[in-house]
């Protein structure tokens, strides 16, 4: 079955660009076109889009607050953003009105394509900047404290408690890795100290907590 959009841009221009670049490929049918937000609700309860690529600054009813009342009603559609709005709390909104997709305006006709089909397939599509600023907000949302207590690790300490935890001995570990067995000592001295943690049991029940390693 091919793929049902629906285009909502007050631009006239560039509801009718999108549209003879989108009908140009197979699978793709476009089912309508809205100038505005309410009529975006409207022609979606009437339509049932596949796919609701949807302008963010529209009059009467801005694209957030439509794709709200969309997805609240027409619970298989998905929308796809088209935005200028690279700001932050414009992004995270549409994000979090249910938007499955956002792209920005400037982007190459081809991503529109891609981000069509990959949403199509029941999946996420952001332009890499949309990407970076939501990794950023969720990055920045993270309490201290539910960050991995191994985070402090180097990889060189992670390694050693990966082999610890495996039940190795620091000889053996100096020759894994190929260190005397001072230096192997050295780090795990280290380790020890900045987990707090100074027994193998203890270090291995957090590695197998922490995905480091398995049972």
């Amino acid at each position: 079955m091919g793929i049902k959009i629906l285009l909502a841009d007050d631009h006239r221009l560039m509801r009718q660009g999108l549209r003879a670049l989108l009908e140009e490929q197979p699978d793709i049918t476009v089912a309508g076109e809205a100038e505005n937000g309410k009529l975006a609700v409207q022609l979606s309860a009437k339509l049932m889009p596949d796919i609701i690529i949807m302008d963010i600054s529209m009059p009467g009813l801005n694209g957030i607050d439509a794709t709200s009342q969309i997805l609240s009603t027409c619970s298989k559609s998905k929308v796809i953003a088209l935005s200028m709005h690279t700001e932050r709390r414009t992004v995270l909104e549409m994000l979090n009105a249910g938007a499955s997709g956002y792209l920005l305006k400037d982007c190459a006709f081809e991503e529109v394509i891609q981000a069509v089909r990959t949403v199509a397939e029941n999946n996420t599509y952001l332009s890499p900047k949309i990407t970076e600023i939501v990794i950023k907000d969720y990055v920045n949302r993270i309490p201290k404290n539910e960050f991995s207590s191994l985070s402090g690790l180097t990889t060189r300490e992670r390694e050693v408690l990966q082999l610890l935890s495996e039940g190795k001995k620091t000889k053996e570990i100096a020759e894994l890795l190929r260190v005397s067995i001072k230096t192997a000592e050295s780090y795990r001295q280290q380790l020890m100290e900045k987990l707090n943690i100074h027994s193998i049991a203890e270090l291995t029940k957090l590695a197998i907590r922490e995905g480091i390693t398995s049972l």
